[in-house]
């Protein structure tokens, strides 16, 4: 009964992730109609922010794509979508100011990124191998089944844990950004509350995202202390 009501708890948040996401996109699309008073590209408003934390060492670049915007730690690089790139927007402002909040917690070496980007390695070997050590699980009979399915349950919790602790890097990031766009003077009153509703709603993406893992995770681990109950 539990792993039933933790499947369907799992669908009900993938449905939500991607009603979230729609909206997301939508809000995404509104903003980046909105002209920015003082006439900034996204590439302009980066560089600034950048320069008034004294960070020159970090290229902005531009990279084809939708908001696939994202700061690269490894070579120090904001990379900006075309349309946030060029773009002279409340959404452009919000998310290039964004990404530049993560500079910012690299330079100042912010714990949870540290924490995050010491992760990358052992999740991306996770997330390469644990549906196929899971499904091995699943089909397989007798204890080396059962031990499969364990290791893919920790892989899985791997990816679980990465994902709330993509949490606080998020927000943190949209807090510099906010707290520097406003003091500086970039955003009048209205584009400053349509900024923050933009990384609000880029914000829930992250938190639906965590929660589906979760709720897969609690799955996986409901199945395997079964399996292993009945051995």
């Amino acid at each position: 009964m539990l792993p039933m009501i933790f499947y369907f708890l799992g669908i009900v948040l993938l449905l939500v992730s991607v009603i979230v996401q729609f909206r997301f996109r939508a809000k995404a699309k509104h903003f980046a109609e909105h002209g920015l008073m003082n006439g900034l590209s996204g590439a302009e408003i980066a560089r600034k922010m950048l320069n008034d934390h004294g960070i020159y060492d970090v290229q902005i670049t531009h990279t084809p794509g939708q908001l696939n915007d994202h700061y690269n730690p490894a070579n120090r690089t904001v990379n900006l979508s075309d349309e946030v790139f060029h773009g002279r927007s409340v959404l452009a402002a919000a998310v290039a100011a964004h990404e530049c909040g993560h500079a910012v917690q690299h330079a100042k070496a912010y714990s949870w990124l540290e924490f995050r980007s010491s992760m990358v390695g052992p999740v991306s070997f996770a997330s390469k191998w644990v549906m196929w050590v899971i499904l091995a699980g699943f089909f397989l009979a007798g204890q080396f089944g059962t031990t499969l399915l364990l290791i893919g349950t920790v892989l899985f919790a791997l990816t679980t844990l990465f994902a709330f602790i993509t949490l606080p890097v998020e927000f943190d990031a949209s807090n510099r950004a906010m707290a520097w766009l406003t003091s500086k003077g970039m955003l009048r009153t209205d584009e400053a509350g349509k900024a923050r509703s933009a990384l609000k709603w880029a914000a829930s993406t992250y938190v639906i995202a965590a929660l589906s893992s979760l709720a897969t995770l609690l799955y996986y681990i409901t199945l395997f202390m079964g399996r292993s109950g009945d051995e």
